[in-house]
């Protein structure tokens, strides 16, 4: 009998690679039917295959039943997955990742900092939920991507920088649960318009694509844009003023200004705060003053409390805008050359994704002078109290009475 079992297992190791669930389980029940009386244990205890797969597995020989092809279940067979029976799983796995995500700017997917291992083990800390593998897969499906050590070491090396992230995802997160607005902000690179090149690829007919210019050399008529936007993390939308002046705090605030009467008020009627999350430095940096004045403008203006927080130094990839609104606006006028400032704006306005993604999109013709000098005293006028945890990059402006 041993010499029965040694041959049985040398005949399977052999093939074992090759060899999907399905055909497993019909080799396996192909054997045992071959041993005659005890096969379908003897097959059960030398290969570790149970007795009910190896059962199913004679049944659908002797009834010539076929598997349909491409699968190695019938339809509808085997366990659920722990998607299908735990409907938050896919929103708590990326409610663990979200403090450690950031993007390229350029591209839709995401890197998380986190390893699966890690989040599942979060996820089951009460309960058994999923697995690493389960997480893995829901996470790819998400357009996550686990990067390495190297990758995620970027810009800086304030040691309170995680700390800094995980003090605007928590502050998120409460802001959110209470309905006020969190918004993420930043300007896109200025765009020159005309017949330039514009990076990627779209279809046209063999031989007929379009002719752009061979140099990049700035159209003195057409000038550049800017586009800075502001995304809206509840609402998953988003609104970007082109502008055709300078990228200065008052055309970033002024961006604010029209998010929030074209788009805000009507999501956040009731709401006195504003969270505002914006990178360290640029016409939002946290040491930039006119910043600092023009939004106690629009606090006064508003009536409303405006936060702010600040992405430490080097770290602007972490900014939700980037990977959630800026690279599919990339993503969607690829190839297409900017001829014009209503080309800019119609491609940014048709923007759409898989998730429900809006953007809508306005050109700013406001003439914003740079090198705007704002005095202490203008600065000390601001009523602004900064928070304990690093002040600098977290404050709040309230508005000013009479």
């Amino acid at each position: 009998m041993k010499e029965t079992s040694d041959t049985l297992l040398t005949k399977y190791e052999r093939i074992a690679i090759h060899l999907d669930e399905k055909d497993k389980r019909i080799w396996c029940a192909n054997e045992a039917i071959s041993l005659g009386w005890g096969g379908i244990s003897k097959v059960s205890e030398v290969i570790g295959i149970t007795r009910k797969t190896i059962l199913k597995g004679v049944k659908e020989l002797k009834s010539q039943e076929k598997v349909e092809e491409n699968r190695v279940r019938k339809k509808g067979a085997g366990r659920k997955r722990a998607i299908d029976k735990d409907k938050e799983l896919e929103k708590d796995i990326e409610i663990c990742v979200e403090s450690s995500t950031r993007g390229d700017p350029e591209s839709p997917l995401i890197w998380t900092s986190k390893s699966t291992r890690n989040i599942s083990n979060e996820l089951n800390k009460e309960s058994h939920r999923t697995s690493h593998s389960m997480v893995s897969r829901i996470l790819i499906k998400k357009g996550y991507s686990l990067q390495s050590n190297k990758k995620t070491i970027e810009g800086g090396d304030n040691p309170d920088r995680n700390e800094q992230f995980e003090f605007i995802n928590k502050k998120a997160k409460e802001f959110q649960s209470k309905n006020i607005p969190v918004i993420s902000v930043d300007a896109k690179k200025k765009e020159n318009i005309g017949n330039f090149k514009n990076n990627g690829k779209e279809y046209h007919k063999k031989g007929k694509a379009p002719d752009v210019n061979v140099y990049d050399f700035v159209d003195k008529e057409k000038g550049k844009v800017t586009p800075y936007g502001i995304y809206d993390l509840s609402q998953n939308n988003g609104w970007v003023s082109v502008g055709i002046s300078s990228d200065t705090a008052k055309f970033a605030v002024n961006s604010i200004r029209s998010w929030w009467n074209e788009l805000g008020i009507k999501s956040y009627i009731d709401a006195k705060e504003i969270y505002i999350n914006a990178d360290g430095g640029g016409s939002n940096g946290s040491r930039t003053r006119l910043w600092k004045t023009e939004l106690q403008i629009l606090s006064n203006e508003l009536d409303k409390i405006i936060h702010v927080s600040h992405f430490p130094p080097g770290t602007s990839k972490w900014n939700k805008i980037e990977h959630k609104m800026f690279s599919f606006i990339s993503k969607n006028w690829r190839g297409t050359p900017l001829i014009d400032r209503a080309t800019v704006v119609n491609l940014i306005g048709n923007t759409k994704t898989k998730s429900g993604l809006k953007i809508w999109a306005r050109l700013d013709e406001n003439t914003y002078e740079k090198g705007i000098k704002i005095s202490d005293e203008l600065l000390n006028s601001v009523n602004i109290k900064k928070e304990d945890f690093h002040g600098e990059w977290n404050y709040i402006i309230y508005p000013k009475i009479g």
